[in-house]
């Protein structure tokens, strides 16, 4: 799944591609994908691009006052061509959503897989969509202070660490990938209680979320979305890397499996050697 890096690394690559350009061609493909319905996607066709934002994991193209806002979900991604296919999309059940075209050049929106979670807003204001509108504060936002972590961890005093991080309405962008990679860093248990938190504990969890997530934003800085996710597997050091050595210690990396997902920890620098046990049906990761 693209978490906050990879879709920062989409919005400014797509800054720099389509900014001033004129909408062409807007070709629904996965009539699902779309979620309003006030504003057609052709009304984008002959004005301009004005900017390209990201709101936690959600990209908002900015057109003539209408915002296009796309969320890639779990197995979605955007593809870009420097020329577009000059046959239209076509409906059908391939991984192809939403085909844009810019004077030429253009991307593709698909997903992969059967389940169709991709989603498409054309809004007049983001706040319009429900997921940007109940969105937490950006962990690399101005206003997002070692004292906002810890309200936020206090409010969420019963929960587990790892679920903490990945509710959007606590925290926008981070999602499971990047939670692993954070908690490793802080040296903190992905089932450790938010409220347990000693003061040292929540600054290097404060210290740990602003350097993977600043990190991996600039790996991503330049790569074209072609190369963004290869770019993300290859840098995480546990999550995706069960059985292999911690790169920090050298303890083997663990994995707890749930109903639809996963996380992975290191024993040696998380829970004090401790593996801890498969809880596959737990509600960790709703």
């Amino acid at each position: 799944m693209p978490e906050m890096p990879e879709v920062e690394g989409l919005r400014v690559f797509l800054e720099g591609s389509i900014v001033g350009r004129t909408v062409t061609r807007t070709e629904l493909a996965a009539f699902s994908a779309l979620k309003t319905f006030a504003t057609p996607i052709t009304a984008l066709q002959g004005m301009d691009v004005d900017a390209v934002r990201r709101h936690g994991k959600f990209l908002d193209v900015e057109v003539g006052g209408l915002h296009l806002i796309f969320h890639l979900a779990r197995a979605g991604w955007l593809r870009w061509y420097d020329e577009l296919p000059p046959r239209p999309a076509k409906p059908g059940k391939g991984p192809l959503a939403l085909r844009m075209g810019f004077d030429g050049p253009g991307f593709d929106l698909t997903e992969a897989g059967t389940q169709r979670k991709l989603a498409v807003y054309v809004v007049d204001d983001p706040a319009e969509v429900p997921g940007v509108a109940a969105l937490g504060p950006d962990p690399l936002g101005e206003g997002f202070t070692a004292a906002t972590l810890d309200e936020i961890l206090q409010s969420n005093a019963r929960t587990q660490l790892k679920g903490v991080l990945r509710d959007q309405k606590n925290l926008a962008g981070i999602g499971n990938a990047y939670s692993d990679e954070i908690l490793q860093r802080a040296r903190l248990s992905p089932f450790k209680l938010a409220g347990s938190l000693t003061e040292d504990e929540r600054a290097a969890l404060y210290a740990a979320i602003r350097a993977d997530l600043l990190e991996a934003i600039d790996r991503a800085a330049g790569l074209p979305p072609s190369e963004l996710k290869d770019g993300k597997r290859s840098s995480l050091r546990v999550h995706g890397k069960a059985g292999q050595p911690c790169p920090t210690c050298g303890t083997t990396i663990a994995e707890v499996s749930f109903a639809d997902s996963f996380l992975n920890y290191c024993p040696g620098c998380q829970t004090g050697g401790k593996v801890l046990a498969d809880r596959r049906m737990s509600k960790l990761l709703k």
